[in-house]
């Protein structure tokens, strides 16, 4: 870093004393003054400066994007040069707007040019170019297409603000017209999902550390969605964010990387193990004989034998076993009067448990002495 810093110096020290000996601002008819040589001096400093200045930004960028801006900029100036001289041709000449003209559209179309080339270029594929470009291959897998599902479900985004998705977002513009179909139905349902997904997708675009593209790619051959999301991964050779199920199963056939968020959240859960301790919430009454079920804070069904009769009711449990299936985790425990605690209170109670319930004996049942 100490180098780069003196290196850096080194140039902008040279480029001043550049503007000073050579004095850029000299008038040809008079000899050189000392306010003439400060003045290009200074001149060089800044010029140095901007330069350092562009080359910092210009290192963090891809090769990718540098590519891209470059033949955008390049078709840019070709542009401009077409439209120069159809002005030529159309202007007569001696007309002091043509050079103005001439000029503002070579700015217009070279910024032009260089900003839409470096947004796409990040979509290159430079490694089927090979060589040189091949080192560029590991980058493509920092592409993620979001599917319909995933932009409903609304997850996305909480797993995006947390740091955890990074690199280029990728939404398909016929994932967006089917977002808008389920937005616009008549079904009140499916309204508030679609414009619960546009609002998911508005909020994730405003994340600073998210590039977010949509894409014009389409398959016309292709009719079902879950299928042209498979074959823009496959163009794209990137990752797909979904937690649809079959189209998990679908493209893990076709060979694409799924991130799946059902399967996310369910290796988040919290690892409970058999003998321990846990406060549960008994909701309904289970499939087998005595069974009581609840739910924990995440979702995961737990199954507890001799729990029927205290539905509605907060209890502690003893965990017996852990079942792994493909709906996600079950918990399965016991609850043991002896030994576990009641809270009358429901899910909310305070710490005040009831004693287990023990009936005290009827006076009448005493014996008498």
């Amino acid at each position: 870093m100490t180098n780069i810093l003196i290196m850096r110096s080194f140039f902008v020290l040279l480029l001043g004393l550049t503007g000073y000996f050579l004095t850029p601002f000299k008038d040809a008819a008079s000899s050189l003054t000392l306010p003439q040589r400060i003045a290009g001096g200074l001149a060089g400093l800044a010029v140095g400066f901007g330069i350092v200045f562009f080359e910092m930004r210009v290192k963090e960028v891809s090769l990718k994007r540098l590519i891209g801006a470059a033949i955008g900029s390049i078709l840019g100036i070709v542009g401009a040069v077409l439209m120069a001289i159809v002005f030529q041709w159309a202007l007569p000449q001696g007309n002091p707007v043509l050079p103005f003209l001439e000029v503002l559209i070579l700015l217009w179309m070279t910024y032009i040019g260089l900003v839409i080339g470096a947004n796409k270029g990040d979509m290159l594929n430079l490694a089927a170019l090979g060589g040189v470009f091949g080192g560029e291959q590991p980058g493509k897998q920092a592409f993620k297409i979001l599917d319909t599902s995933v932009i409903i479900d609304g997850r996305i985004a909480d797993i995006a603000e947390t740091g955890f998705l990074d690199g280029i977002i990728v939404i398909p513009q016929f994932v967006l017209r089917e977002l808008q179909l389920v937005a616009d139905s008549a079904d009140s349902m499916k309204r508030n999902r679609g414009r619960r997904g546009l609002d998911i997708l508005q909020r994730v675009q405003k994340m600073a550390h998210l590039h977010v593209q949509i894409i014009e790619d389409d398959f016309p051959q292709v009719r079902d969605v879950d299928m042209k999301l498979i074959e823009l991964a496959k163009v794209y050779d990137c990752k797909i964010v979904t937690n649809d199920f079959n189209l998990n199963k679908m493209a893990q056939l076709h060979g694409i990387q799924v991130l799946n968020i059902n399967e996310l959240a369910n290796a988040l859960k919290p690892i409970v193990l058999p003998g321990e301790i846990m406060r549960v919430f008994i909701l309904k009454e289970g499939k087998e004989y005595n069974q009581g079920v609840a739910y924990l804070d995440d979702g995961t069904m737990v199954v507890v034998d001799n729990a029927k009769r205290l539905i509605s009711k907060t209890i502690d449990i003893t965990v017996t076993s852990v079942l792994q299936t493909t709906a996600g985790k079950m918990i399965f425990g016991r609850f043991d009067e002896r030994v576990h605690t009641v809270y009358d209170k429901g899910p909310h109670a305070d710490k005040h448990a009831e004693r287990p319930r023990e009936q005290a004996a009827p006076a009448s049942a005493q014996p008498s002495n």
